[in-house]
């Protein structure tokens, strides 16, 4: 059974608005390629690439493609042993409201 409509469009508006400050343990990102499902190589700023997993909610929801920016929580995954980086819990969709942020 599908999710319902409602959830859809509540997980897509939450995307449209920039929140007003960036915690210090979530960065901005660029997707470089996909990795495999739920899983994308992802460059920060400074050049480091991360693998990041998608959040849940956004899982057959919101498509990544290469280039788009998303903000990636590292601290998110530090208590699982694996190789995961961070996990992205939010997709930039309009990067011109972002981009006038102070943190960008």
């Amino acid at each position: 059974m599908p999710r319902p409509k409602r959830t859809l469009h509540a997980t897509v508006s939450s995307t449209l608005t920039p929140p007003s400050e960036l915690p210090p343990n979530q960065v901005i990102a660029r997707i470089s390629k996909a990795a495999g499902s739920n899983l994308y190589n992802a460059e920060r700023p400074d050049g480091t690439t991360l693998l990041v997993e998608l959040e849940a909610k956004f899982r057959s929801t919101i498509w990544i493609k290469r280039g788009s920016y998303v903000v990636v929580d590292t601290a998110a995954l530090a208590d699982r042993e694996n190789k995961l980086d961070g996990e992205i819990v939010n997709v930039v969709r309009d990067e011109k409201a972002w981009r006038k942020m102070s943190y960008w």
